[in-house]
């Protein structure tokens, strides 16, 4: 008879697993403690890592891009974009981050966004869900080519990715990188007429005209000064980037909108109308379905929620209120990343 008790801290036998993934897991730990002890044998050097991340801001093809702006409470807001934190965390080094697809299912990605710092073992993650679904002026469209998939996820996880890596970087030297930044687009602001006409063919991509641009700046377009026109890139920059709608900056450029000329936009219209009145007939009330959208932006202010709610409403109740309500729900959204949580391992 063995009166012996058992010890807990014995090494028991484990079930079979399997050796691929067992090799994959263990390939990707070694992967971990190498860039451990690089960044541990190799730290950087804060100072020259400043004046590399400086030296890049000097770049007019940067900056130009390195800054959005969105109108909160009557004032411009301006931060750093997601290629300005590119840039910044290339020069910082010792910097793992990226976007990373974990499942996909049920027509969505769960999606994970990170940045790690190996020196430091700073870490920040934001694990968020992508519906496959592209949302437009004409409706909603369920996305099966992989390609459009993949441009979809990655340009939902551009802002996570952004707060991700801004969470590991120091505020202060963001903070020199936009001032240098700002300081580039002053000095090299080019208000040829060339560059002027460009500027106004890249808004008129967003239903912007000559007329709303003159009425923004309160002068004539061919007397645009170079603080206006950095002003104005930033502006761009915010509506390429998703961060504001136009109707944010101009007066009127909502109606701007053409109305439909080919027969194809027409019938488009046409089903539209008939849906519509299906959702009428259905009973589904137009009413509530806007208060769920305004609840949803009074309680989160987030593009993103915004983006899954719709998702998740019926044809019917899409229909009932058309995509019109789902962008004017997207436009009052200023600060998507206010409600995202981050992990922070220091």
């Amino acid at each position: 008879m063995n009166d012996r008790a058992a010890n807990p801290f014995a090494v028991t036998k484990s079930a079979p697993s399997n050796a691929v993934a067992e090799s994959h897991s263990q390939r990707e730990a070694q992967e971990v403690q190498a860039m451990m002890v690089i960044a541990k044998r190799f730290p950087r050097d804060q100072m020259a890592a400043m004046d590399r991340i400086l030296q890049a801001c000097t770049r007019p093809t940067l900056a130009e891009g390195a800054l959005y702006s969105y109108n909160k409470g009557g004032s411009d807001v301006t931060g750093p974009s997601i290629r300005l934190a590119e840039a910044i965390a290339q020069s910082w080094g010792n910097l793992q981050f990226g976007i990373r697809e974990l499942s996909q299912s049920n027509g969505e990605s769960s999606v994970e966004a990170f940045a790690w710092d190996t020196e430091t073992n700073t870490r920040q993650v934001k694990v968020f869900q992508v519906p496959h679904i592209r949302f437009s002026r004409k409706g909603a469209t369920r996305l099966e080519d992989p390609r459009d998939i993949y441009e979809l996820i990655a340009n939902q996880g551009a802002r996570r990715l952004r707060a991700c890596i801004l969470g590991v970087i120091p505020g202060d030297v963001v903070e020199c990188a936009v001032k240098q930044c700002e300081t580039t687009l002053t000095t090299t602001a080019d208000t040829s007429p060339d560059a002027i006409k460009k500027m106004i063919d890249a808004f008129a991509a967003f239903d912007v005209t000559q007329a709303n641009i003159e009425e923004s700046i309160q002068r004539r377009i061919d007397t645009i000064t170079p603080a206006l026109m950095v002003r104005m890139k930033k502006i761009y920059a915010s509506l390429r980037d998703g961060m504001s709608s136009p109707s944010d900056w101009f007066k009127g450029a909502e109606s701007n909108r053409a109305a439909p000329s080919s027969v194809s936009e027409q019938k488009a219209q046409a089903a539209q109308s008939a849906s519509r009145q299906r959702a009428a007939d259905a009973g589904v009330d137009a009413a509530s379905v806007i208060a769920k959208l305004n609840e949803c932006v009074d309680a989160t202010a987030d593009r993103d929620a915004v983006t899954e709610l719709w998702s998740r409403l019926s044809k019917q109740e899409r229909a009932a209120v058309g995509p019109g309500a789902f962008e004017e729900a997207l436009s009052n959204c200023f600060n998507p990343e206010a409600k995202q949580e981050g992990e922070q391992n220091g």
